[in-house]
């Protein structure tokens, strides 16, 4: 592997090398590790709740502000730094501090602390993803750029599954560790997480044989000539109509991810640990079924319709994913809503498989880690909103119906997305950098 190494770093990637399709698989794993603690702070929500003695608007604004807005707005200056510099130094230092900070967090002594530890952890999360996919294209070629993408979002989806499906689990196994250890004296919630941060460490010590391959245009001589805000001005109304499409999904998909484990727990009773394996299961199985329905309509559309095709995806999967966001609200059962839960999740999933290649094609080579990041944000300002808007309704008008908010909470913002997908459908005027 270290011939590989040596071999591709001497040149851009214009064929697909074992090395490179390597690095694509660590990268995956390694974010999918860090997108695991997102699932598992939804499954220990309860606790944390309990411990801080906080309502579900603080909660929201944990999930939306602290998980997501904070993180997604410092990830751009670390963006910038990626395209100019070594990316893979740069993923480095992300993996260390995100191991060191999720540690912290577990530790907080009160609420606040927590709060700026999970947004610093955060940070390193939403900076990474931007830097991986300006890495792919250079590190496997045009031939299996879809194919790598998915695969990567593949891999992230097997991480956030597995924090709910192992959330209940280990939950349940470090409170039978009462006493046990240097980390024995504390809550049984607060070990969980300070045993997910210590996975970072063998990430950590593998990240040093992966490859930091060249980039497929010079940046020297490119950066003079791109400039991200005036690539936004010259295509503004693209730009719009991509943001809002994908914003009115982010909305919806963060109004329940994080929330929904503890509104079955509420309104049914439901056991976090059978919740946990389900929503785990949910996730996965609905980003997996996504990605091959995602890259067989590309494939079959895109001679056909061109730049149509995906925003054509998009709408169509939103619309399938009304009715069950709206359902979730007169769930007669756990089974009920879990269900519902599954169909939405799949039906979104396909909506955004597609994402990160559009904008890949969009924007030129010396403009993507900064790119990706500046998108991030926006997204991140949509995604925010979701569990604070059902937060807010369920604590404020609801009197802690969680689950009936979260469907007030999705339900509308998918509107926004069905509209900018019509229009996008009737002009699509966008370039394209993808060769």
């Amino acid at each position: 592997m270290q011939n590989a190494i040596a071999m591709t770093t001497d040149r851009p990637v214009t064929d697909t090398s074992r090395a490179g399709i390597a690095t694509v698989l660590f990268l995956g794993l390694t974010c999918g590790v860090q997108m695991s603690d997102r699932g598992l702070q939804s499954i220990l929500s309860p606790a944390i709740r309990a411990t801080f003695d906080v309502g579900d608007a603080v909660m929201g604004a944990l999930h939306g502000i602290a998980g997501i807005l904070i993180a997604s707005a410092l990830a751009i200056p670390l963006a910038r730094l990626a395209d100019r510099h070594s990316r893979k130094r740069i993923l480095l230092a992300l993996i260390a501090a995100w191991t060191l900070l999720t540690l912290l967090g577990a530790l907080a002594p009160n609420f606040a602390w927590f709060f700026a530890g999970r947004a610093a952890a955060g940070i390193t999360e939403f900076a990474m993803i931007p830097i991986v996919y300006s890495l792919i294209p250079d590190l496997v070629g045009e031939r299996m750029r879809v194919a790598a993408n998915l695969s990567f979002a593949a891999l992230m989806a097997l991480g956030a599954s597995a924090g709910f499906y192992l959330g209940g689990d280990l939950l349940a196994l470090m409170g039978g560790l009462e006493g046990v250890g240097w980390l024995g004296h504390l809550e049984p919630w607060r070990r969980t997480m300070a045993l997910l941060a210590l996975g970072g460490l063998p990430l950590l010590a593998l990240g040093a044989l992966t490859l930091d391959p060249p980039r497929q245009t010079s940046v020297s001589a490119a950066s003079g000539a791109a400039s991200l805000p005036g690539f936004v001005r010259a295509h503004l109304r693209q730009m719009l109509l991509f943001v809002g499409a994908a914003g009115g999904i982010a909305i919806a998909v963060q109004a329940l991810v994080p929330m929904i484990a503890m509104a079955l727990e509420r309104r049914y009773a439901a056991d976090l640990g059978g919740v946990g394996h389900t929503l785990g299961i949910l996730t996965f199985a609905g980003t997996m079924l996504s990605l091959p329905v995602a890259w067989i309509v590309d494939r079959t559309l895109r001679g056909r319709l061109g730049l149509r095709a995906r925003p054509a995806l998009m709408g169509a999967a939103t619309a399938l994913a009304v009715p069950c966001a709206a359902l979730l609200a007169f769930a007669p059962t756990t089974s009920a809503a879990l269900a519902m839960t599954g169909a939405f999740l799949l039906t979104t999933c396909i909506a955004n498989a597609l994402i990160p290649t559009m904008l890949q094609d969009l924007a030129p080579v010396a403009l993507r880690a900064r790119a990706f990041a500046a998108y991030s944000f926006l997204i991140a300002a949509f995604c925010a909103v979701g569990p604070l808007l059902a937060g807010g309704i369920s604590q404020f008008l609801l009197a802690d119906d969680l689950l009936s908010a979260i469907a007030l909470a999705a339900v509308p913002p998918m509107a926004l997305t069905l509209v900018c997908t019509a229009l996008w459908c009737l002009r699509p005027d966008a370039p394209t950098h993808a060769s």
